[in-house]
């Protein structure tokens, strides 16, 4: 993601008597710093919330502008509470208006996703996958409401207490309480039981490619769990499916058919912080495919193929 347009030293307007000194450079510089060691966690906040990366980044500008507008940052006790709730209410009000719009959305609607090049003598790259942005995981929350998605995420994620969750919310903290409670419950519900390590995943990732490239349907279903899903979001801006296929067999025929022409390109990454694929068709569009796992077997397929939310990959590629 980029870099949040944090201003230069000095750049505060001056304050008028009544108010306190106008912080000298040195204070603005420690602000801005301190500003961006919270941006990367400011950023996964409003990402999970939004389930967009340029919504999140709207988010967390919104909230440093907000900061550096205060007459007098230096009184905030716990600045990480600050900006972690400011971005949470900023993401909550963002969420509110995405809603309306998605229910106009052609096709399945599915998070924009994050994609990282895979370092591959990071030995983490072999252990961890980050569950916090996974797609599996935001597909569940996107079935919650919004303010239940809110409590889940703040304080079962990002270690928010519920009465300051409550204030982001605009409940009481025990109804917030119940709020986390039952978006818990459907969460677990729709998480891995038996997550595969990131090694693990990278070998079926793999796998899943090699049979698509061959053509090799009783493989392809041999990776799939039997009720796996297949979900594709093209927006209506490019072909894709329109609806979800659930069936090992009716989701590798459907994605041998997809991918009969030969890709132009295929490679490994890191996508919603688990390995996955970037894909350029025979056509030249541009897919990204994230996967989940459990007990060894793919669960859920979702390529994401809306050219709007794969901005920041073309980027990538480009540069």
């Amino acid at each position: 993601m980029p870099a949040a347009d944090v201003p230069a030293a000095g750049s505060a307007a001056a304050g008028s008597a009544d108010r306190p000194a106008t912080p000298t450079p040195s204070d603005q510089a420690a602000l801005a710093d301190a500003f961006q060691e919270e941006r990367p966690r400011l950023l996964r906040v409003a990402y999970t919330t939004t389930g967009s990366v340029a919504e999140a980044e709207d988010c967390v500008q919104e909230a440093w502008l907000r900061l550096r507008g205060l007459d007098d940052p230096g009184a905030i006790r716990d600045l990480r509470a600050w900006l972690t709730t400011t971005v949470g209410r900023l993401a909550l009000d963002a969420l509110g208006s995405a809603r309306v719009r998605r229910e106009r959305y052609v096709g399945t609607w599915l998070p924009e996703p994050l994609v990282e090049a895979v370092v591959e003598d990071d030995p983490a790259e072999r252990v961890t996958l980050d569950e916090s942005v996974s797609m599996a995981l935001l597909v569940v929350l996107e079935q919650l409401s919004p303010a239940q998605r809110t409590a889940f995420l703040l304080h079962d994620v990002f270690g928010v207490s519920f009465d300051e969750v409550a204030g982001v919310v605009g409940r009481s903290p025990a109804a917030v309480r119940q709020l986390a409670a039952r978006a818990r419950r459907d969460v677990e519900s729709g998480r891995p039981r038996f997550p595969p390590t990131a090694s693990q995943q990278r070998d079926l990732v793999n796998a899943f490619a090699a049979a698509c490239q061959e053509g090799d349907l009783e493989g392809l279903v041999a990776l799939l769990d039997p009720d796996a899903q297949l979900r594709g979001d093209g927006g209506g801006k490019v072909t894709a499916l329109r609806h979800i296929e659930q069936g090992a067999e009716k989701v590798a025929r459907v994605l041998l058919a997809f991918t009969r022409r030969p890709p132009r390109e295929l490679h490994l990454a890191r996508v919603n912080g688990a390995p996955g694929l970037v894909v350029h068709d025979a056509d030249g569009l541009l897919s990204v495919v994230a996967f989940t796992v459990d007990t060894d077997r793919i669960t859920a397929v979702d390529i994401v193929r809306n050219p709007d939310k794969l901005t920041a990959v073309r980027d990538s590629d480009d540069g």
